[in-house]
């Protein structure tokens, strides 16, 4: 693992980062504000967790701006397809029948 470059480095932190993201904002789904709250709150965390856990930055990359820009479409798409994920999987989902004539309910209900 010593020869992992940089770059690949930044965007596991990244895809982490938005993966954790997703996990809490799914969870929090019940309540869709604190979701988006919670998603945001860990994105612009994310420069602080890549500057804490690599050390060996190269100096474009030692600038939070610099590092949001660069990690907003990795980030946001773990986050939603997580987000997505948990939201499926932690809520149940019951069909809701609009009328007893359609295939479902007369599968289900007989």
């Amino acid at each position: 693992m010593g020869n992992v470059r940089v770059e690949s480095k930044v965007s596991l932190v990244i895809y982490a980062m938005g993966a954790l993201g997703g996990i809490i904002s799914g969870v929090l789904s019940a309540n869709a504000n604190l979701g988006y709250i919670a998603g945001l709150l860990l994105y612009l965390l994310t420069p602080k967790v890549i500057k804490a856990t690599i050390k060996d930055l190269p100096g474009e990359l030692q600038d939070d701006n610099v590092l949001l820009r660069k990690s907003f479409w990795g980030f946001l798409l773990f986050w939603f397809y997580f987000t997505i994920l948990v939201y499926n999987i932690v809520l149940p989902q019951q069909p809701v029948f609009y009328s007893n004539q359609s295939l479902l309910y007369n599968a289900t209900k007989g």
